[in-house]
């Protein structure tokens, strides 16, 4: 089954934010990095951080982890790795974290706000493998890069079975940092957490809810590929193929709890999509005439 770009174009169109708008547009050929640069740093606060609801799951205007988090991550999307805005989320990171470098997922500062129910203040510090990830993948090395890094090897060496987002965002950690060998040894040992699928089932989330290959390893020529065959990156490619809903879009299977939640996500989640077919050379982009 192939993808249908336009419907999929009408569903962003229709429903999703100015952000995955542009960075639509961007894929597309038809805006700059710079554009999609504008309408992030709306999300950025005074602090260096980002709220206002950049991550779908986390209401809050004040800065959260996983809000700077994807705006790392949209930065990178685009090919943006040296910009003021990095360093003003470094800054944050690093005045937010312990002294171990770890940060949390919600603040409490967060919690007087709508949010996922399955986040509370304080919880799991798996988004400082991520954060830590993100980071190397850019060209800033704050001094808390070197901290967090130290934490992470510490966890992963420790760790016996870790939870599936750990293991999601340790990949993340994986792929970027420095230590080739180490990283890929590592990659390794993660190995027997796989299914025969290469998913990994999420525990207490909703029924059916799993992390997929290209959830795990999103991009093609990255260490964590080495995780799975080809027979299963294809096969993760042609469900994401047919996952296309009858209204262009694609959805999330972990617990919608907002309409405004539910629809961030699906126009973001969209254009990812867009973005993961397209680097595996399963759609073809091109500008709208």
């Amino acid at each position: 089954m192939s993808t249908d770009l336009q419907a999929a174009k009408q569903f962003v169109y229709a429903n999703a934010r100015l952000l995955d708008r542009r960075r639509l547009e961007h894929l597309l050929g038809e805006a700059s990095a710079d554009v999609v640069v504008e309408v992030l740093r709306t999300y950025q606060n005074p602090d260096g951080g980002f709220g206002h609801a950049l991550e779908p799951d986390m209401r809050a205007p004040g800065s959260e982890p996983s809000a700077a988090l994807l705006a790392l991550e949209t930065l990178l999307q685009v090919d943006v790795t040296d910009h003021p805005v990095i360093e003003a989320a470094a800054d944050w990171i690093a005045t937010a974290s312990s002294p171990e470098g770890t940060l949390p997922q919600m603040s409490a500062s967060g919690a007087g706000y709508p949010h996922a129910p399955f986040i509370n203040p304080g919880g799991p510090t798996f988004l400082t493998f991520a954060l830590a990830g993100a980071l190397w993948a850019t060209t800033v090395r704050p001094a808390w890069l070197e901290r967090a890094t130290a934490w992470c090897w510490q966890e992963l060496e420790q760790a016996e079975r870790p939870h599936t987002y750990t293991v999601v965002f340790a990949l993340r950690f994986l792929d970027a940092v420095p230590d080739h060998d180490r990283a890929c040894a590592t990659i390794e040992r993660l190995k027997p957490l796989l299914d025969a699928d290469g998913c990994i089932p999420v525990p207490g989330g909703i029924e059916g809810e799993r992390v997929t290959p290209l959830d795990l390893s999103p991009q093609p020529g990255t260490r964590s590929r080495g995780l799975f065959s080809t027979e299963q990156i294809a096969a993760d490619l042609d469900r994401l193929e047919t996952d296309q809903l009858d209204d262009g879009g694609w959805d999330f299977d972990w617990l919608h709890w907002s309409p405004g939640q539910a629809l961030d996500w699906r126009g973001s989640i969209t254009v990812s999509t867009l973005q993961r077919l397209h680097d595996h050379d399963r759609v073809q982009v091109a500008p709208t005439a």
